[in-house]
């Protein structure tokens, strides 16, 4: 294998991850290879009721393994496997389905009404659409004018 890009690198170990956990009950809900002052490959799963520490060490343990024997990344990194925390990013279809009627923080590139920051809650998201509640009014969004979606938390 040649050197990859970083977007290839995560394409390649989402592929990977995703038949790992094909016969289990996690799901795999990103992959990032980000440079902080080391290389970082992480990976974050998750499971109905949420994953434990030995979830986490039996996927960075298998994934490893893969990793190992095929040698996809030239540069020196750390693995790692972990939950995406509360406030995770919804990114994929089946995201917004399992947390419609949540409340989600929505980041725009530019500011909408003057705000780039809305909460609202989540109803569907529909093609190009993300469709949200806001003061019981669905109110439809275009996607591609959204940065970020995240669960919004209340503490």
């Amino acid at each position: 294998m040649g050197q990859m890009k970083r977007e290839q690198i995560e394409t390649w170990v989402t592929e990977k991850a995703e038949q790992l956990l094909a016969s289990t009950s996690l799901e795999l809900v990103d992959v990032e290879y980000v440079r902080e002052k080391d290389w970082y490959l992480r990976v974050f799963i998750d499971k109905e009721g949420g994953v434990d520490l030995e979830d986490c060490q039996q996927v960075s343990e298998k994934l490893s393994k893969v990793l190992d024997r095929e040698d996809p990344i030239r540069d020196n990194y750390l693995l790692e496997a972990s939950s995406p925390g509360l406030d995770r990013i919804l990114k994929k279809d089946k995201d917004f389905l399992r947390y419609a009627g949540r409340t989600v923080d929505i980041h725009f590139f530019a500011p909408r009404e003057g705000k780039k920051d809305w909460v609202g809650e989540l109803v569907k998201k529909d093609g190009p659409c993300l469709v949200v509640r806001i003061n019981g009014t669905e109110t439809p969004l275009d996607y591609t004018q959204i940065a970020q979606v995240r669960l919004h938390i209340d503490f």
